[in-house]
């Protein structure tokens, strides 16, 4: 599926031939009105298979993909019954005739699904993606990109290897205030760049809460994963019915904490305004209650990154001016920088007005989405060597290029995790 085009037209054609030849012995003629803009077929709609249908994927995906009219989603998977009927349940009121599949290979195994969405726990995210992507699939996997970097730069390989779109779910890029943000910074309109504030939460603990009865409902095991073995407990993956999104982020096993979860957010648009997406920081220096109180990125160029919560969002701070940005805020020092109108000799940057359709449109087009797998990689990588630094409780001199820590073995052993068998890369 790598070298074709518009893969739903093909899929039409092919359709609508087999049936006019067999029914009448004559080629069907197809009018260009078919395809016209706004008017889109059954049978061109690219199909969607869900990899997961916790909290986030009911309430923000399903709803975000349920709402293009160029997709159809056609199975969902999970490995809680109620949560997979529920998601079910929703699109049945838009499509007849979803699937129900408790075991994700079996999802992927299926040759009339176009692309997955990976709305796993964190720790889930790589093995599904890749294989995915291996099996001839796009994939729009959900933020953060990965449980470590080993599996950001695996999941990046594959998707160019196999020439796969994915667009990771830091659909933060997709709103306008971020860009014009990062607009502002990219354009010299706040002068140089001294140093950039990010708010987002902490690292992530060790998990020790108390064993509890495993849900009648829930495959738990398949919930773990390649993740280590350890009881039950809802507060890592609740019931359906308290409606809440699950904790299982604050533990280490599963994912980074909030470094990880809004860092993927947060961090990301950092990056994106410095022209970072395809590098990163060269030091992380944690805070030590002595000179260093706050999380600290130094980046080659002299520009600093603390993680701290003085800021609404982002903050970056220039020599002339600042500008700040959260959702649904933005606010510049002077104010008139707000007011700004681009020049065509600026920089603008990839304008995309829906995390969503800009990744089907992209399986059309095969571009790159706006927040590509190595946007993802650079992404979850600036957060995990912050995660690490916190870990180890010692700065760290980062080699961006070959995504290694300089002179530090005992650092990059945490580049990865062992996984519980049978599950690998």
């Amino acid at each position: 599926m790598s070298d074709r085009g518009d893969i739903s037209r093909r899929g039409f054609f092919k359709k609508a031939s087999a049936v006019s030849v067999g029914a009448f012995g004559l080629p069907y003629v197809i009018p260009s009105s078919v395809f016209s803009k706004g008017r889109i077929l059954p049978s061109e709609r690219i199909t969607v298979g869900f990899i997961g249908t916790g909290k986030q994927s009911r309430s923000v995906l399903l709803r975000g993909f349920l709402g293009q009219s160029s997709c159809q989603t056609v199975a969902v998977c999970d490995v809680d019954s109620r949560k997979r009927e529920h998601a079910r349940q929703m699109v049945d009121k838009k499509y007849k005739g979803c699937s129900e599949i408790h075991d994700f290979r079996d999802l992927i195994a299926r040759d009339d699904i176009d692309a997955v969405v990976v709305a796993t726990p964190d720790h889930w995210h790589a093995i599904p993606s890749i294989r995915a992507m291996k099996a001839g699939k796009d994939v729009y996997c959900e933020k953060p990109l990965s449980l470590t970097i080993e599996e950001a730069r695996a999941m990046a390989d594959t998707t160019r290897r196999y020439g796969r779109v994915l667009q990771t779910g830091s659909m933060q890029r997709s709103d306008m205030k971020f860009r014009f943000a990062c607009e502002l910074v990219r354009n010299g309109y706040i002068g140089d760049i001294k140093n950039v504030v990010v708010n987002v939460g902490g690292p992530p603990s060790e998990c020790n809460l108390p064993a509890e009865p495993v849900l009648n409902e829930l495959d738990w095991d398949m919930w773990l994963g390649p993740a280590p073995w350890r009881p039950y407990n809802s507060d890592i993956a609740p019931p359906i019915e308290r409606d809440v999104f699950p904790n299982f982020r604050s533990y280490r096993d599963y994912a980074g904490g909030g470094m990880t979860d809004w860092g993927a957010h947060h961090f990301d648009i950092a990056q994106w305004a410095l022209g970072m997406d395809h590098t990163g920081p060269v030091e992380i220096i944690p805070p030590n209650d002595k000179d260093v109180s706050v999380l600290t990125y130094k980046y080659a160029n002299g520009v600093v990154m603390t993680r701290e919560g003085t800021a609404n969002g982002v903050l970056f701070n220039g020599t002339k001016g600042k500008v700040e940005v959260n959702r649904g805020y933005l606010k510049t020092w002077p104010d008139k920088l707000a007011r700004v109108q681009l020049s065509p000799s600026d920089e603008h940057l990839y304008a995309s007005p829906d995390h969503y359709r800009d990744f089907l449109d992209c399986i059309r087009t095969r571009k790159k989405p706006i927040c590509d797998v190595e946007i993802g990689c650079r992404s979850a990588t600036v957060c995990h060597i912050g995660n690490i630094a916190y870990l180890l409780e010692r700065p760290l001199k980062w080699d961006p290029v070959k995504e290694r820590f300089v002179g530090d073995e005992d650092a990059n052993r945490h580049l990865s995790r062992s996984m519980r068998g049978p599950w690998r890369l």
